[in-house]
């Protein structure tokens, strides 16, 4: 498989995106759910106990988004689906994959007495199914415009002139 970096690099800015906007919307789903779990905490607590946590907890989701989508821009042609379909199915699949790792959050992370219990909790991975759902969406919908491909009814820039006009339209005196 030959990898495109500049795909790779769309599809990690359209990751990084969709987890700003997981971060952007998480304060408001906390109440709707009822559970006051926190993605940048649990991350940033993981690496610092200090006042920094937000921040590194950040970067650290930021950066896991970018990686996601990096591999997602190459590999999301290949998926016999609907183009809005991919985001999604592999965000969920991620967050289906991933949620056994709550067993080890609740009994091995630093910070897991000022985290709420994740295991067995199932406002909590109601919750995460949900932000994993806003994150498909945004990464799909983003990536696939990022890395559409060239339409072939649009000439290509450098055969337009920068008046707009073509040659072959051109009145030539005498």
């Amino acid at each position: 498989m030959v990898i495109d970096h500049a795909k790779t690099v769309r599809g990690a800015f359209a990751g990084a995106v969709a987890a700003a906007v997981w971060l952007a919307q998480q304060p408001l789903d906390k109440p709707v759910f009822g559970v006051d779990y926190d993605d940048s905490e649990l991350l940033g607590k993981a690496i610092t106990r200090g006042r920094a946590w937000p921040v590194v907890g950040a970067a650290l989701h930021l950066a896991n988004g970018a990686l996601l989508g990096a591999a997602y821009a190459n590999v999301a042609m290949r998926l016999p689906l609907p183009s809005w379909s991919r985001g999604p199915l592999v965000a969920l699949t991620a967050h289906v994959a991933t949620w056994p790792l709550t067993l080890a959050v609740d009994r091995v992370h630093p910070a897991r007495d000022e985290l709420p219990r994740l295991t067995g909790n199932a406002r909590a991975f109601a919750q995460a199914t949900w932000r994993h759902l806003v994150l498909g969406v945004v990464l799909g919908e983003l990536e696939r415009r990022l890395n559409a491909p060239p339409d072939p009814d649009v000439p290509a820039p450098e055969h337009v002139p920068s008046n707009g006009q073509a040659v072959e339209h051109a009145v030539l005196p005498g």
